[in-house]
């Protein structure tokens, strides 16, 4: 755990240095504000209740285009330059070299999701003012937004672990980024039965894909303030899975 807890170190320091990742968060949080500014206006003006969960619903589908511009360099550029077949020489074992950049890389997604903070306190704010009767009255149901965000935690935790697979599986940055890109889309789609003729597809097979899918084990219980642990175990099963080919991945390395 010790060589673990270097390169997380390592990894999370990069991300600080790093122009890319703080672009990534920058358009995040842009993004995000656009979104909450617009339907706060929304809201407002038609007396509608607060919904703090969509901020979360929209970075959840952001994910799927940011996550691989935050992992696609981590095995990727290593391999490029030569560094990580160095790393490997190391008494430094796979397993601890998948998981210090995995949780490095996560440690940058929960900051991130932190910083995310602020929508729900300027929510707060204004369902807690009365002093003018044109504001929002009903108030924010915090229990609700909790359980989003533990959700949309562990989302983030699976949307990572899927880019660093890909970036395990090439040299090339732009190539990591578009399969995992690819891949994120695909799993981020849960009911494709509008968008694909039955013909095509069976049920069996789109129910299939709809238990596989992130999006839906997001939207269908933490969006709706429910913690529940069937989604809970899919995330967490997600994430080792993966981390379990990308460290067979890594350990294949040793063998070219």
């Amino acid at each position: 755990m010790r060589n673990s807890w270097t390169i997380f170190k390592r990894e999370l320091r990069q991300y600080f240095v790093s122009p890319i990742a703080y672009m990534v968060a920058f358009a995040v949080l842009v993004l995000l504000g656009l979104s909450f500014n617009t339907d706060l206006d929304y809201r407002v003006s038609n007396l509608l209740p607060p919904e703090g969960t969509l901020v979360l619903s929209t970075f959840a589908f952001l994910m799927v285009f940011f996550a691989p511009l935050l992992t696609m360099r981590l095995f990727a550029e290593e391999a490029r330059e030569g560094t990580l077949e160095l790393m490997m020489s190391m008494p430094i074992r796979d397993v601890d070299l998948v998981l210090g950049k995995f949780f490095g890389a996560w440690a940058f997604y929960t900051v991130i999701l932190a910083l995310t903070s602020v929508y729900q306190i300027a929510l707060l704010w204004v369902t807690n003012w009365d002093a003018d009767p044109g504001v929002l009255r009903a108030r924010l149901d915090t229990g609700e937004v909790i359980a989003a965000y533990i959700g949309i935690w562990l989302y983030g935790g699976a949307t990572i672990s899927i880019g660093l697979f890909f970036s395990a599986v090439t040299e090339n940055q732009i190539i990591a980024g578009f399969l995992s890109m690819a891949v994120l889309l695909m799993l981020w789609v849960g009911d494709i039965a509008g968008l694909v003729p039955a013909s095509i597809l069976s049920t069996d097979v789109v129910e299939s894909l709809r238990v596989i899918s992130l999006q839906s084990h997001y939207s269908s219980s933490f969006l709706r303030g429910l913690i529940v642990m069937e989604d809970v175990y899919f995330y967490i099963a997600l994430i080792v899975v993966v981390l379990f080919m990308t460290t067979r991945l890594v350990e294949s390395r040793r063998w070219r």
